[in-house]
């Protein structure tokens, strides 16, 4: 009966036929020596070889996954299973299914995601050749700081392939991604719901695959980057925006008088432009960071902070009162530039004097429309489904 599996190990498949045997026995061997009630399967994802004749010889239960990609095939595997608790790991015997106790050991703690960590940092182990020199030095440990930073995670290796969880925690996050993301995806939606998140230090062997892994390293790699960037707007959005807002603000404030000499070099009206188009950009930008983290809190995807309620609550009335401001500032600068025209006849206009005022005004301008239609649409992104 399905209720009294406790684990169920997952293998994504793909013409593994030649390590696959390998594969299945070490976990069979690893589940009788503990004596466990658990399910072998292997998530094939569309194998060509003997992959699946082999699966079912050795009494393992194959689930036919036809959306290609790593992710897909793991999605597959994990709907299909019948276990408490999933083990996952590649078919391709770089991790051992020897280390099934280790992982079980914590899931029975309470931990909901069990990460394995292959770095001597945490206490693994990489056997010689078993990840590519850039994989190992640079792909890996620049992904893995970054996901640290980002979702303030204590996981060491984002990226280990042998990973255990508590299957209904983990369906519960909606994970989505097809392809190899999928291992980021996990670590990162189970850090910003809170899961209780542990490591197991592991060994990684070499692959005994004669042919080239599935793995692309610069594309995937890409996508692990891509997908850990879309769910840290501070990062990507907010941070940067108000770098930019500040540092234009500041700039704008110093240059709107006159200019600013520095040794031999003069800071004047190109310098002021410079700062203001810094100005105008770092503002869309922490607004397209404000848009996303509101959408994301009305979907449930990022945790509703106080500021974030202030935003969905009255959007619309600061964004009204903020932008009005700014635009009639913009305006009142423009009207007093045309007034200095007008004294000169509406001749040739002295442009030290006037751009100061043109420039700054253009700018308060464009951001006083920008929020004041900005209010709207964040009303209509924070609205409950």
């Amino acid at each position: 009966m399905s209720e009294n599996i406790e684990i169920s190990i997952i293998m994504p498949c793909l013409n593994e036929a030649e390590t696959l045997a390998l594969c299945i026995n070490e976990a069979q061997q690893a589940i009788w020596d503990i004596g466990v009630n658990a399910e072998i399967i292997i998530a094939d994802n569309g194998s060509t070889d003997a992959s699946i004749d082999i699966a079912k010889q050795l009494g393992a239960r194959v689930v036919h996954i036809s959306e290609k990609g790593y992710g897909s095939a793991l999605q597959g595997g994990i709907a299909a299973a019948r276990g408490k608790y999933v083990l996952m790991g590649d078919s391709d015997y770089s991790y051992s299914f020897a280390e099934l106790p280790h992982y079980l050991e914590k899931l029975r703690e309470g931990y909901d995601l069990v990460m394995g960590c292959r770095f001597p940092r945490c206490g693994g182990k990489i056997e010689t050749g078993a990840m590519p020199f850039l994989h190992r030095w640079l792909g890996n440990p620049v992904l893995s700081g970054i996901g640290k930073l980002f979702f303030s995670s204590a996981i060491d290796d984002f990226h280990c392939g042998l990973r255990a969880f508590n299957r209904k925690a983990i369906l519960a996050l909606d994970l989505t991604t097809t392809g190899m993301e999928f291992a980021s995806e996990m670590v990162v939606k189970a850090s910003l719901y809170h899961l209780k998140i542990t490591q197991v230090a592991i060994t990684l062997r070499k692959d005994k695959r004669s042919r080239a892994p599935h793995l692309r390293s610069w594309r995937d790699g890409w996508r692990h980057l891509r997908f850990m960037l879309l769910f840290t707007p501070n990062w990507l959005f907010i941070l940067p925006g108000i770098l930019l807002t500040l540092t234009g603000l500041l700039g704008t404030c110093i240059l709107l008088p006159k200019a600013l000499q520095i040794g031999s070099i003069t800071l004047d009206l190109n310098s002021l432009l410079v700062c203001n188009a810094m100005l105008v950009s770092g503002v869309q930008i922490l607004f397209f960071g404000i848009f996303i983290k509101v959408y994301a809190a009305s979907m449930g995807l990022l945790n509703q902070t106080r500021w974030l309620q202030f935003a969905r609550s009255y959007p619309v009335e600061w964004g009204i009162v903020l932008g009005l401001c700014l635009l009639f500032t913009g305006i009142g600068l423009i009207f007093y530039a045309v007034m200095q025209w007008q004294d000169t006849g509406f001749g040739v206009l002295p442009y030290q004097d006037s751009l100061r005022l043109v420039i700054p005004g253009c700018s308060a301008i464009i951001m006083g429309l920008q929020i004041f239609f900005a209010g709207f649409a964040l009303a209509i992104l924070g609205m409950k489904k």
